[in-house]
């Protein structure tokens, strides 16, 4: 499985989609940012699994009809920031699909997230972090969960590394920053957070018109995930 993890600033960056899926062969996009009422019904061969509605900049979860069956989506409010009670900018901050993929009848769910921006603590993000990885497991009992996006979470990520694992799930980085716009706020923002999977690398692109660089997340299923399978 090959996922695209990208913050649009704004919606900037949509033009560059169809482009980024084709040349890294992604068969799942996420993103973040989005005017959601603008994106088109596919993008680059993927097709639209759901989007949020309630928020001024969204989220959006595409996935290869060829490759996958979308199940079920699910979107959810989370706790707010002063930020996002004043501007309002964000209702919806996780949107989780349900996919079964076609080949190997294997389920999953993957998720686009967008944690609350660097006006709140850190103690709010990983508030919402728990949240948004508890609503996802009661999308599928046991299932392989990958939720990617925009953690806002540029200092102390050991810390959020290690509630994570206490939590049963792994924590990723990519090899290099993903957001540059301002320079002492300048790291990693853009993670993958799983269970069930084994994550081989996830790789910063290139930079285009947004301020975050987008992400390539390669998973596949963990080996105790399948042996779950065959027993099952």
């Amino acid at each position: 499985m090959r996922v695209i993890s990208y913050n649009l600033r704004k919606h900037r960056a949509a033009g560059e989609l169809a482009d980024l899926v084709e040349r890294h062969s992604a068969n799942v996009l996420c993103l973040q940012e989005a005017v959601t009422a603008e994106l088109p019904a596919q993008i680059g061969g993927l097709k639209l699994a759901g989007s949020t509605h309630r928020n001024r900049l969204g989220l959006a979860v595409y996935y290869r009809a060829n490759t996958f069956h979308a199940l079920e989506a699910r979107s959810m409010s989370l706790k707010k920031s002063l930020h996002d009670r004043v501007l309002k900018p964000a209702e919806e901050r996780m949107l989780g699909v349900r996919l079964r993929d076609i080949d190997n009848n294997r389920e999953f769910i993957v998720a686009s997230f967008h944690a609350a921006p660097l006006t709140a603590l850190n103690s709010l993000r990983r508030h919402q972090i728990k949240a948004a990885l508890t609503e996802l497991a009661n999308l599928g009992e046991s299932l392989p969960i990958l939720m990617v996006g925009d953690y806002n979470y540029p200092v102390f990520k050991e810390h959020l590394g290690q509630r994570v694992r206490e939590a049963g799930y792994e924590l990723t980085l990519s090899d290099v920053r993903t957001y540059t716009r301002y320079k002492f706020f300048r790291g990693h923002y853009d993670f993958a957070t799983s269970v069930g999977l084994d994550i081989e690398r996830v790789t910063t692109l290139p930079q285009g018109r947004s301020d975050h660089l987008p992400i390539l997340v390669t998973a596949t299923p963990s080996a105790v995930a399948r042996a779950s399978e065959g027993a099952a």
